[in-house]
């Protein structure tokens, strides 16, 4: 007798020998327990997977003695004769060589002629999907309307090719792809058969390499063992097909988790150098990190997890060092690569890259992430790290403090600055045109000692005006003195400000202090301005004003942003006093050859450099990858 592969001498003959398909056999038994048998049934799926099979065995259900019954003897003449491929009842047409009009024609004229022994004339079509258009259109009013003794079973790869005309009339099952572990069980069972012995990772790998074929499956097994005889191991199946074992694979998986560059670049040169496929190792990575998603998202449910003992080991190590969220990038990544990776002319370079990127994927915090953690900096009591927390010294608070001045230096007076705040204060004399910008000087080497600034009922009092003073007027004393109002000395927090950070200073021009308590401080804005409050709760713009009042005496102070409505009309008349305002000039200066004549110098326009090194706009350019661009001008 002629040799048989073992895909055709094991085939099952009966609905519980198929392996991996229970939800098709299940309702086929019952239809025909139940008598309940349509005309036109499409099994689709993979391949390898039992399509034909089960199209065969179903027509021995209803073709066998005394049928239709799932329960027959298999030494049935009629089963014998489907099995056989002899029947004149059973009829299988490939779909691919018989996909014309003509063709059909014929079925159709056929089919309205009885059986010859049988219950049902049965049509098993293969590969339908590649009947022509005209072909389906033609056997659209039989397939819809047949002889009650005619039956149709399609079988196909593709079944989104099929016009949907044809699926309508049809009831449909969809085969999965068999598991591995079904897959390694049944070929233990075929080896024990033919008496040859095999490694159980040996099975493991023959079941990874038919990707959910069984027919696949059964022919590396045949192939094996024409190779190695009746002794097959695991390094027989990874030298035959290519492919890497599975602790190679584990290995790799860890070391992308951990972000492990040089050591993934390493072992992809190793296994290069042995010869493996660099497209069936992506399959497995794929698969690996598949399985740890579900495993993750399924609290740890092996029932959803196709792996064996030792990968539920790596399983449980791997599933607390990365998120889902991260982990559902590094597969973006590898699916990426696996699409494009086919076209690339130099694969291995192409692979190797993706790694890379895999693993920044992992490493890399998402923008939602930042945005978040922003936000619960700003809810928290003393904003972030870099602002002193209440009761606690800044950082600095050992160094001799530093006071707001104002240049040209002035004499001191004699009498030392009062300790509370007077009942008129004296209204703060702005410098002359001549003068410099604010600038920080240190206190004296022997500074006062420590005053404590004694609790006040909160109060509102606006910011004192500056009025202007004649060049031999008398001038304040450069120290701000200790005040128990904040008001006091605002104009001198704001030029400190001014200096750190211009965008601040503009966010706090709108804003006046109304009152303390305590070491608490509440200033307020007009509800025209309320968005000024979000973008100075961070603790570095807290930071900058407590040092600005400790500058001018009010040391350790805490800070409050309220919304007052008592300076909407002040801000109202602030921003109908601008608009009112004619455009500010050109800067002028006199010519050299004709003093008289003034040229004009181009206008003032924002210090870009000065804009760059904002805090501010390096945080927002860092969160939204942005860049500046100057008006006019391309990027």
């Amino acid at each position: 007798m002629a040799y048989q592969v073992i895909a055709r001498k094991y085939r099952p003959q009966r609905f519980e020998d198929v392996v991996g398909q229970d939800h098709v056999t299940r309702t086929l038994s019952q239809a025909i327990e139940m008598e309940r048998i349509a005309h036109a049934y499409l099994f689709c799926g993979p391949r390898g997977t039992g399509k034909t099979t089960l199209a065969r065995i179903f027509a021995k259900c209803l073709n066998c003695t005394e049928g239709p019954r799932t329960s027959f003897s298999d030494d049935d003449e009629r089963c014998v004769e489907i099995a056989e491929g002899r029947s004149l009842d059973v009829i299988e047409i490939d779909g691919a060589s018989n996909r014309g009009i003509e063709e059909i024609r014929e079925l159709r004229d056929t089919v309205r002629y009885a059986p010859a022994s049988s219950k049902f004339k049965i049509y098993i079509i293969d590969e339908v999907h590649m009947l022509t258009k005209e072909a389906f259109n033609a056997l659209l009013k039989t397939l819809e309307e047949p002889p009650e003794h005619a039956k149709f079973m399609f079988a196909t790869t593709e079944p989104e090719k099929v016009l949907p005309t044809i699926l309508s009339r049809c009831q449909r099952f969809d085969l999965r792809r068999i598991p591995s572990s079904l897959i390694a069980t049944h070929l233990n069972h075929i080896a024990s058969l033919e008496g040859v012995s095999i490694e159980d990772a040996a099975l493991q790998a023959v079941a990874r390499g038919a990707d959910g074929g069984m027919r696949d499956a059964e022919s590396t097994l045949d192939q094996l063992i024409s190779f190695c005889g009746e002794n097959i191991v695991e390094a027989d199946v990874l030298s035959m097909f290519g492919m890497a074992s599975r602790d190679q694979v584990l290995q790799l998986s860890k070391r992308l988790v951990r972000g492990d560059t040089i050591g993934v670049l390493q072992l992809v040169d190793l296994l290069t150098g042995e010869g493996k496929e660099l497209g069936r190792l992506l399959s497995d990575l794929l698969g690996f990190f598949r399985n740890l998603l579900l495993f993750q998202l399924s609290k740890e449910n092996v029932e959803l997890v196709q792996a064996s003992e030792a990968e539920l080991v790596v399983l449980r190590e791997l599933a607390g060092e990365l998120s889902p969220e991260r982990l559902s990038r590094l597969l973006e990544v590898l699916s990426d690569c696996d699409y494009r990776m086919k076209g690339a002319s130099a694969k291995r370079i192409f692979f190797e890259v993706s790694l890379v990127k895999g693993i920044e994927a992992v490493q890399s915090v998402p923008l939602n992430e930042v945005l978040k953690r922003l936000k619960e900096l700003q809810s928290e009591p003393g904003g972030n790290d870099s602002a002193p927390a209440m009761g606690q010294e800044s950082p600095t608070s050992a160094a001799p403090k530093a006071q707001i001045t104002s240049a040209p230096r002035q004499a001191p007076t004699a009498a030392p600055a009062p300790l509370t705040a007077p009942a008129s204060p004296p209204r703060p004399v702005p410098s002359p045109p001549s003068a410099r910008a604010p600038e920080l000087a240190p206190k004296a080497a022997s500074p006062p000692p420590p005053v404590s600034v004694p609790e006040v009922e909160e109060q509102t009092r606006p910011a004192p005006v500056p009025e202007a003073t004649s060049p031999g007027e008398a001038k304040e004393p450069e120290a701000v003195p200790v005040a128990s109002d904040p008001a006091l000395v605002w104009p001198k927090v704001l030029a400190f400000v001014e200096e750190k950070s211009p965008f601040t200073h503009s966010y706090l021009k709108v804003a006046r202090p109304l009152g303390i308590a305590g070491r608490l401080i509440t200033i307020g804005f007009p509800p025209q301005a309320r968005d000024n409050i979000t973008l100075l709760e961070s603790g570095k713009n807290k930071s900058m004003l407590s040092e600005a009042f400790g500058a001018c005496g009010l040391d350790k102070c805490t800070l409050q942003f309220v919304e007052s409505a008592d300076l909407s009309e002040a801000f109202n008349a602030q921003k109908a006093a601008e608009a009112a305002a004619p455009p500010k000039p050109n800067r002028t200066a006199l010519s050299a050859d004709n003093a008289s004549g003034p040229r004009v110098v181009e206008p003032d326009v924002v210090d870009l450099e000065e804009f760059r090194n904002d805090p501010l706009i390096k945080e927002a350019l860092e969160i939204f990858k942005g860049q500046i661009v100057q008006p006019g001008k391309s990027s």
